[in-house]
């Protein structure tokens, strides 16, 4: 092989050596890990400098605790809760005035309708107590979270600031000659034909007393008959209830 020859194979091998280098600092960039923002290497503990929330030690990055320093700041309503790399603020429980964690054992304050009962703020049960908070008579006292209501006790509904008795849909008295059955209408027919016939009785005998004593008779009788079935079928209906 020439002198030529040399120089071709060096001019090919040279860019295949810087491709090969080129690859190998990517590698070696994008094998750190996720805490390391350099490195020498693929492992933790190659470590030249952290990303936010991750600090350096011993060539290692470990997790910042953002709520053991001045890093984590929340609202009085919340505390501070740690997490890989940052930190969260998180609600206190319902029966804390500010807290130090979760739960209501962790409150710094118990809040109103709650009590320090032991270790943990518990709910106050207000219609346990003596004094009832509902004043009225008719009013029954339902316990809640924190707190109570005044519901208006059975057949009782709320008004203003009171419970008034429901009002219960009146019933309309039926009228006497309402609701006629068939048969009650064959008794009227013969009521009418008898009273007709009296008449022409009584027109025959020419104002006779006999006659017309006996006519008022039948009248009464016939009426008094279709009455008193009728108003034995109403008090029957009244005393069921209808």
């Amino acid at each position: 092989m020439g002198q030529m020859g040399a120089r071709m194979i060096h001019w090919n091998l040279l860019p295949a050596a810087w491709l090969c280098s080129l690859l190998a600092v990517m590698v070696q960039v994008q094998s750190c890990p996720d805490t390391c923002r350099t490195c020498s290497g693929p492992k933790n503990d190659k470590c030249l400098d952290c990303r936010a929330g991750w600090m350096l030690h011993d060539n290692a990055c470990v997790d910042v605790d953002e709520c053991g320093t001045e890093l984590g700041k929340c609202p009085p309503t919340s505390y501070c809760f740690n997490t890989e790399g940052s930190y969260e603020c998180r609600g206190c429980d319902p029966a804390c005035v500010g807290c130090m964690g979760s739960g209501p054992a962790r409150c710094r304050k118990c809040a109103s309708g709650f009590r320090l009962t032991g270790a943990k703020c518990l709910d106050i049960d207000e219609c346990s107590e003596r004094v009832l908070p509902c004043p009225g008579l008719d009013e029954i006292c339902t316990n809640t979270e924190g707190s109570f209501r005044c519901d208006c006790a059975e057949g009782f509904l709320r008004k203003h600031k009171g419970c008034v008795r429901k009002q219960l849909p009146s019933v309309q008295e039926k009228g006497l000659f309402e609701e006629i059955q068939d048969e009650e209408v064959e008794v009227l027919q013969q009521m009418f034909f008898g009273v007709v016939l009296c008449a022409l009785a009584t027109l025959a005998a020419k104002g006779d007393l006999v006659f017309t004593s006996i006519f008022m008779g039948a009248v009464a009788a016939m009426a008094g008959y279709w009455l008193s079935d009728r108003g034995d079928r109403l008090l029957d209906n009244f005393l069921k209830g209808r």
